[in-house]
């Protein structure tokens, strides 16, 4: 496991990148770090951006939660507060549990909190319909969201 906080997300980038790429999605990464998102990637000329974050910390849970791994939804953008990255600046957040070696890709319209409660096992999870979910990538931020 790499340790260094910054390599880490480098070696998750990359891990990204090959599973996007076998899915046949075609990715890009922006120049520098000013801008909101990791990724754009695109599918039949259709764009969306991705924003890439990973994960290993399980908490057990307590007083009737459900154990869960926690992933941060944070940006702390230079001179800003922490925020919950909103729909106008990311279309979906790709988060990879690095133990289970398993992928979310969860539309931002979904990204209400700071963190967000990831179970590859329980089906009842809110976010399992998103584990594996490549496909999202493929439409439209808007046809993700089941209504």
């Amino acid at each position: 496991m790499i340790k260094h906080p910054k390599r880490r997300g480098e070696w998750v980038e990359l891990q990204f990148m090959a599973r996007a790429a076998a899915y046949g999605l075609t990715v890009s990464k922006p120049w520098g770090d000013s801008a909101r998102y990791d990724f754009a990637v695109e599918h039949n000329g259709r764009f969306s951006r991705v924003q890439v974050k990973s994960t290993s910390f399980f908490d057990p849970g307590r007083k009737g939660r459900r154990g869960a791994y926690m992933c941060n939804t944070v940006s702390r953008p230079p001179n800003r507060k922490a925020a919950s990255y909103t729909p106008k600046e990311i279309d979906f957040l790709a988060a990879y549990i690095i133990p289970e070696e398993v992928w979310y890709i969860v539309p931002a319209a979904l990204l209400t909190r700071f963190a967000i409660a990831l179970n590859p096992y329980r089906r009842d999870n809110k976010y399992f319909p998103y584990l594996e979910a490549w496909h999202l990538l493929r439409k439209s931020p808007d046809d993700s969201i089941p209504r």
